[in-house]
């Protein structure tokens, strides 16, 4: 089984777009995006590596299995 690894937070961000939520602000260095269908806002920091817990966080608030995250993270 794949595991997840920390990421850059901007491939992080192509997969925010192509999952289809839209960046909406930034404040500090937090980068806010919403889409229609979320109870609330996918939130990243700018560091340079994304740690595993907020990858897990935010593929939890989106409905998105680890593995479909992987997959879409090779499309990309």
């Amino acid at each position: 089984m794949p595991r997840l690894t920390p990421i850059h937070w901007r491939k992080f961000d192509k997969f925010l777009l192509f999952v289809g939520c839209r960046f909406k602000r930034a404040k500090g260095d937090h980068r806010i995006y919403w889409r229609k269908d979320l109870k609330r806002p996918i939130v990243i920091p700018r560091d340079t590596e994304l740690p595993i817990f907020i990858i897990r966080n935010n593929l939890r608030l989106l409905g998105i299995s680890v593995e479909e995250y992987l997959k879409i993270l090779k499309q990309i």
